[in-house]
């Protein structure tokens, strides 16, 4: 896991494992929602997650090209937008994919003004 707002592609032409800016076409339509979320989240808006054995993974703005993060052939998020016209971002919310139930009043608490944010783009 990690605290960032990730847009398509994340796939690349070359599939290298990482590094590789995999733009789309709707490109400035997907960083400005990954933005619209990201601005108002105070751990992903720093850029900063600090996630335990990835502390010095860095996202600009709090937002990256997926394929530019690591490349995934055949993810969700870019079958949804090819195939269905869809425009999806994947939010990773949490350095750890099950946080405790004690942790989920924080997480709503980071998260509540991203959701309402979001929404009003929609």
């Amino acid at each position: 896991g990690s605290v960032v707002a990730s847009y398509p592609y994340d796939d690349s032409p070359t599939h290298r494992p990482t590094g590789v800016y995999s733009k789309s076409a709707d490109d400035e339509v997907f960083k400005y929602l990954a933005k619209a979320y990201a601005s108002h989240h105070p751990i992903m808006r720093t850029g900063k997650p600090n996630c335990p054995g990835e502390e010095g993974e860095t996202f600009p703005d709090g937002i990256t090209n997926g394929a530019q993060w690591y490349d995934v052939e055949g993810g969700m998020q870019d079958y949804n937008y090819v195939w269905a016209n869809c425009f999806e971002i994947t939010l990773e919310l949490s350095c750890c994919k099950y946080p405790l139930t004690a942790e989920l009043p924080k997480e709503w608490e980071n998260n509540r003004e991203s959701l309402l944010a979001f929404i009003e783009k929609v």
